[in-house]
Formats: structure tokens, C-alpha cells, sequence
């Protein structure tokens, strides 16, 4: 079998992974639809069959998250590296939309929003797809985050003026700068070959998912004393670590479809699960400042995109860090 797979193509490689990470979550479903339907089948529910509800209505809605992330990524690599890049901008958009919505704007961030949007957004992107990499990299930490406070200054409204900048920019760092790090890591060229991104997305992708999924897991199986209460419930220092571990390890074994060796497949993919999952801690710290449970608006559609953030808030922490971190170890 592993003599056969190395003896595909690139593009058939990536399609043998898309079917079987497309066959475990068939059949993750599957089962999640059955016990649902075979707890729901009793007419009074205890104590503990409404736990078991619970716990399950959870993985439900983390599956729904798997399943999207799998499918965008799917649609992205099958249109090709530049059409991904114009589906990731997409993302971006309606992931900015949902974070600006949910936060509150005055009349002076009009113009700031209308460059952020229609400006520096594209731009961003035109930048990742025209392998600009160098400049890419600083366009929107260093020129975007000195512009956005001198065209808010020239509408003249100075009322709550850093707390707006500060928003404004946080908004644009999370859903723009570090989403459109994940097609540049398609367009990345390795000695080995031409098409090694797609294997970097999906090496990405899978120890982040995996690691957050582990630490949703055994915090529903083991709960401990929160570390960090008014922020996140299940987040504790035991469940994270064995989480980062899982991911480190599954990094490890995937790192023959990658550049890396075992030890940088390892390393790369701690590297990842670090920050992605501290980072979608830092996203929950923002919800609770905004006072809400999801950037979903608890699941209603007020946004367009009904709580896409929650859904890639880890990977926009992840692919920056891991981006960087690949150009490094490979001098690209």
C-alpha cells in the first residue's frame, strides 16, 4: 500500500488523503446520528441522559466545524492555487464581517472599514497570489496598522479614538493577515517539488483540528478546575498539554507527505498546535468582552456567514507562525 502511494502523483496523493479524512468524518457522523437518535428515543430523560445530550450536541457542532473547514479546503485545492486564494479572501471577508458586526463602530470608522474591506483586503490577497512574500508579510502589521489611526484621526471623532484603532486593527490581524497565510502556503516552492502546499495545508489543518479536538474531548471526559474560568470552562493546563502532545505526535506521522523529517513533522506541528490553540483561547477572551458565546450570534444568521470565526479562529493564530516557520527551516 505505502509502495503504491508513493508511486502517485502529487495531485493523486492529496486526493487519497481528501478520501479518507472524507471517510473518517462520514462515518464520525454516522455514529454521533445514531446515539443521538438512540438516546432521544426514551420519553423521560434523567440526570444523566441529558449530560449525555449535551455532551453530545457539542460534538455534533464540533464535527460541523471539522466537516467545514475539510470542505473549504477541498473546494480550494480542487479549483486550483489561485482560485483557493480568491476562496480564502472570501473567508477573510465574511469572517471580518462577523467580527466588525458583533463589535460596535462609530460613524468615524466608516472610512477605516471602507479601506479595510475593499482596499486592504484584496490587496492582501493580490499580494499572497503574485508570491510577494516579503512584502506581504509586513503590509498589513507595519503600513495597514500606521494608516488605519491616521484615517480615523481625519474624521474627527477622537471619542473612545484607541479603543476603536485598537478593535479595528485586532479585526484585521486575525481574519485577514493570519487567514491569507494559509493559500501562501500553497504557493510556497520546495526543492522537492513543485506541489509540496497542498501537503502543507493539509498537514496544518490536521494537527491543529486534531489537537482541539483531543483537548475538547477529554475536557468533556475528565473535567478539571478551569485554569482560566471567566474566559473558557474546559481549558485547563493537563487537557491542553495532552492535546498539543496528541497533535505533536500526529504531526510526526504525517511528516512523510511533507518537506520535514520525523523531528521537523514533530516540532512544526507543536509549533502549530501551540498557537492555534492558545489563540483560540485569546478568540473566546474577545467574545466574552463582546458578551456572547459565538461570533454566530448563538447560531443565528445576523452576519452572513453564522459563526465562521468559530471556526477558524485557531488556524488564522496557526498559519502565520507556521508559515514563517516553514520559510525559515527551508530558507525560502
Amino acid at each position: 500500500m505505502i509502495r503504491y502511494l508513493r508511486n502517485l502523483s502529487s495531485t493523486e496523493q492529496v486526493a487519497a488523503l481528501f478520501i479518507l479524512v472524507f471517510g473518517v468524518l462520514t462515518l464520525a457522523s454516522i455514529w454521533q446520528l445514531v446515539a443521538s437518535l438512540r438516546e432521544r428515543r426514551h420519553e423521560h430523560l434523567g440526570p444523566k441522559q441529558e449530560a449525555y445530550l449535551a455532551r453530545l450536541q457539542d460534538n455534533t457542532r464540533l464535527l460541523q466545524t471539522t466537516w467545514t473547514m475539510v470542505v473549504v479546503f477541498w473546494i480550494g485545492w480542487a479549483l486550483g492555487n489561485q482560485a483557493a486564494t480568491v476562496l480564502f479572501a472570501f473567508v477573510s471577508f465574511f469572517a471580518l464581517r462577523e467580527f466588525i458586526t458583533l463589535s460596535p463602530t462609530h460613524r468615524g470608522d466608516h472610512r477605516g472599514l471602507i479601506l479595510v474591506f475593499f482596499a486592504v483586503l484584496p490587496l492582501q490577497y493580490w499580494l499572497v497570489s503574485s508570491r510577494h512574500f516579503d512584502l506581504f508579510t509586513v503590509f498589513i502589521p507595519v503600513y495597514v496598522f500606521l494608516a488605519i489611526p491616521v484615517v480615523s484621526a481625519l474624521a474627527d471623532d477622537p471619542h473612545r479614538f484607541l479603543e476603536r484603532n485598537a478593535k479595528l486593527q485586532w479585526g484585521i490581524m486575525v481574519c485577514v493577515y493570519g487567514m491569507s497565510h494559509v493559500p501562501a502556503l500553497l504557493l510556497l516552492e520546495f526543492p522537492r517539488g513543485p506541489e509540496r502546499g497542498a501537503f502543507l495545508v493539509f498537514f496544518l489543518v490536521a494537527v491543529v483540528q486534531s489537537c482541539m479536538l483531543a483537548q475538547h474531548l477529554l475536557a468533556r471526559r475528565w473535567p478539571r478546575t478551569p485554569h482560566a474560568p471567566n474566559i473558557s470552562q474546559s481549558f485547563n493546563w493537563a487537557t491542553w498539554l495532552v492535546g498539543v502532545v496528541l497533535g505533536g505526535l500526529l504531526g510526526g506521522l504525517l511528516s512523510g507527505i511533507t518537506p520535514f523529517n520525523p523531528a521537523q513533522g514533530l516540532g512544526m506541528a507543536l509549533i502549530a498546535c501551540i498557537s492555534g490553540s492558545l489563540g483560540h483561547l485569546v478568540m473566546k477572551a474577545l467574545k466574552r468582552d463582546r458578551g456572547i458565546t459565538s461570533w454566530g450570534a448563538q447560531g443565528l444568521s445576523v452576519t452572513g456567514a453564522s459563526g465562521l470565526l468559530d471556526r477558524v479562529d485557531a488556524l488564522c493564530f496557526a498559519a502565520p507562525i507556521f508559515f514563517h516557520s516553514v520559510r525559515w527551516i527551508f530558507k525560502l
